[in-house]
């Protein structure tokens, strides 16, 4: 992995205006939320703890090893800052996923509030959730900024780009800083959705046979994760096994109609015949 000092300032000042975009649109309040993003094998760009991530300057990030501990030369606006306090986090999804090059934790309402209420994202109604974001878990609750983050998300990072984590915010990860940021967005946005069809009695999914050229799609960009198959079989009906999809085609709406008039006429003839 090749670095250099202009990688370095490029991804303070990323990450800096990350965490702008993330207090704009409220994904984040006051000091919640952490960016964090791979230098090199050895080392972690991450945001500081206690610091409003709205307003933070460059200079204000941390450089950290792989055990959480500060490395290199300190400046003078960083000097007395601690790491992120969900360091074991971040850390614990790079060390997990050698593709993953930048991390965000955030705090996005609808989502949270979606999943306290115990409504699932294992959905299969949004094209877009299902080729970016693919099926998102919920980690069991564990206490913030505590170990007990990093084991819960410890199994389930290794299958997923995006995680929520019950009653306290959600995780993305990416290829670098801003995917794994653009990835909140569309978490967020998702959820927003989501309760809308909730609060308007709800909708019906897309059919299996329109999930599965999504999920192609999914593929030819090379966002498919492990499990992927067996999670859309278990959640979507999506079951294929030896390559042969057992889902039958949705009928047309010409065909819905012609079963319907079938039916009235037999019930007619039945009427007629007693």
């Amino acid at each position: 992995m090749a670095y250099s000092l202009n990688t370095e300032r490029r991804l303070r000042e990323q990450i800096c205006h990350i965490g702008e975009l993330m207090h704009r649109f409220q994904y984040i309040d006051a000091t919640s939320g952490n960016i964090s993003a791979r230098l090199d094998h050895n080392r972690i760009l991450a945001t500081p703890s206690g610091l409003a991530k709205g307003f933070m300057q460059p200079d204000e990030l941390i450089v950290v090893d792989m055990e959480g501990k500060k490395v290199g030369p300190s400046t003078a606006a960083n000097r007395d800052l601690k790491p992120t306090s969900e360091i074991l986090m971040h850390l614990e999804a790079f060390k997990q996923r050698p593709d993953v090059m930048g991390v965000v934790h955030a705090h996005p309402p609808t989502a949270i509030a979606m999943s306290i209420a115990g409504i699932s994202f294992q959905q299969c109604t949004i094209p877009e959730a299902i080729v970016v974001l693919g099926l998102v878990p919920t980690a069991p609750y564990s206490t913030p900024s505590s170990a007990e983050n990093r084991d819960a998300i410890s199994q389930l990072i290794v299958m997923h780009d995006a995680i929520m984590l019950a009653y306290h915010g959600s995780l993305t990860v990416g290829p670098d800083v801003w995917t794994a940021y653009m990835r909140l967005e569309t978490l967020e946005h998702t959820a927003k959705i989501l309760y809308m069809v909730h609060q308007l009695g709800g909708g019906p999914a897309l059919p299996p046979e329109q999930v599965q050229k999504l999920l192609d799609l999914r593929k030819q960009l090379g966002l498919s994760r492990p499990g992927d198959d067996e999670r859309y079989c278990e959640n979507c009906g999506l079951c294929h096994p030896a390559g042969v999809h057992i889902y039958q085609q949705a009928p047309t709406p010409a065909e819905i109609e012609s079963k319907i008039r079938e039916k009235v006429a037999a019930a007619v003839r039945e009427t007629l015949g007693k």
